[in-house]
């Protein structure tokens, strides 16, 4: 992944710039993306280069490993040193604070579509390496360390969405908005609880799609009024209606109103995390607050007030054909927001299989139903 984004972004990106200056070049924002990226890869590598070893299956399988490691697990001592290995290698990619400082710059110097690319794949890759091969082949590492890993998701959701609020390019607010929403996806897959895990992989989904939303509005915007620097916009709701409407509701996905496929998946997480980690919970929903706070700056800056006398000439998405992915991506936030049980019991039976291979259950702890009705086939089924 890291071999074609550095020439989309280096040859067909573009310079960030705030009052005409350069803020930082596209081959600046390149090469920082690749140089963590591959450092991050380096040391996931050893990770798994020392887990091969120690294991003794003789493959790269990860089937076959985790059937061995079932039967022949690591000693808790070597799971504790080889697991930040690979939840920091895969951790750049998601990323986690403070490693996350790639991510925003690449998403402000790509082209559009590549930037929504970077949120809707790139990033989630991280994410899914962290559950499918840290958690997945050491558990009583993730055990050891996934407390701290809930803390420094903190950063990601307080921090990134502090930071957002300080941008002014449209491009740099949605980027670090993607830094602050992974922080969930990462507080949902440290709980390992079924309820938070689903949480945390709807939420990978619903980011992607929400994200890709934004910044295929950011780029008409560009692409009409060749500026992204929102002091420098406003009033463009007179001449792009259809646009600014597309606007608003990537804002109200984004800041986790009902009827959002993000609702739902943040919902999940703050639910399935309350019992393991109610501090890092609590901190979680004044994130909720915070992104309202710069996803309604941002609406307010570009779409309403005066239409600036330089913008008359901008242009609506006005055929079907360009409107049609902007209404594919927001009916796909509304249908999964009102009606994610199909999806969900997708996710949810290979979930709860997993939780059961890699969490040892707790004696004493009473047996709840999933609160979300439909979620399973099974309605007898129960999580600890």
């Amino acid at each position: 992944a890291v071999i074609p984004m550095y020439p989309l972004i280096g040859i067909w990106g573009s310079d960030v710039k705030e009052k005409g200056v350069v803020r930082f070049s596209k081959e600046y924002a390149a090469m920082k993306l690749t140089i963590y990226l591959t450092l991050g890869a380096v040391i996931a590598l050893v990770g798994l280069l020392w887990l091969y070893t120690a294991a003794g299956a003789g493959s790269f399988d990860v089937v076959a490993l985790e059937r061995h490691l079932h039967s022949a697990p690591l000693e808790p001592a070597l799971q504790r040193i080889i697991f930040p290995l690979l939840a920091v290698g895969f951790g750049v990619i998601a990323p986690l604070w403070p490693l996350h400082s790639w991510s925003p710059i690449g998403h402000a110097a790509a082209p559009s579509a590549v930037s929504m690319l970077h949120a809707g794949v790139l990033m989630k890759l991280g994410s899914y390496a962290i559950i499918r091969l840290a958690i997945g082949l050491l558990p009583a590492g993730a055990a050891a360390w996934l407390p701290w890993v809930a803390g420094l998701c903190l950063m990601n959701i307080l921090y990134g969405g502090l930071v957002a609020m300080a941008q002014k390019d449209l491009k740099l607010i949605i980027g670090y908005s993607s830094s602050s929403h992974m922080g969930y996806v990462l507080l949902g897959i440290a709980c390992l609880t079924p309820l938070a895990l689903n949480g945390a992989i709807l939420l990978m989904f619903a980011h992607g799609i929400m994200t890709a939303l934004a910044f295929a509005l950011v780029g008409h915007v560009y692409d009409q009024t060749h500026t992204r620097y929102l002091p420098e916009l406003g009033g463009l709701a007179h001449q792009l209606p259809f646009i600014a409407a597309c606007g608003v509701i990537a804002a109200m996905a984004s800041s986790g109103l009902p009827g959002f496929a993000n609702f739902v998946a943040e919902l999940l997480v703050f639910a399935g995390g309350w019992d393991n980690y109610p501090i890092p919970v609590i901190c979680g929903v004044f994130g909720v607050v915070i992104t309202a706070v710069y996803m309604l700056r941002f609406v307010r800056g570009t779409f309403f007030g005066e239409l600036k006398p330089a913008f008359a000439h901008v242009r609506d998405a006005g055929s079907p054909f360009a409107r049609l992915p902007y209404v594919i991506l927001t009916a796909v936030l509304l249908v999964v927001g009102c009606w994610p049980a199909p999806l969900l019991r997708l996710v949810d039976a290979s979930v709860r299989p997993f939780i059961e291979r890699v969490v040892p259950p707790t004696p004493g702890r009473l047996a709840l139903p999933l609160p979300t009705s439909g979620l399973t086939a099974d309605s007898g089924r129960s999580i600890h």
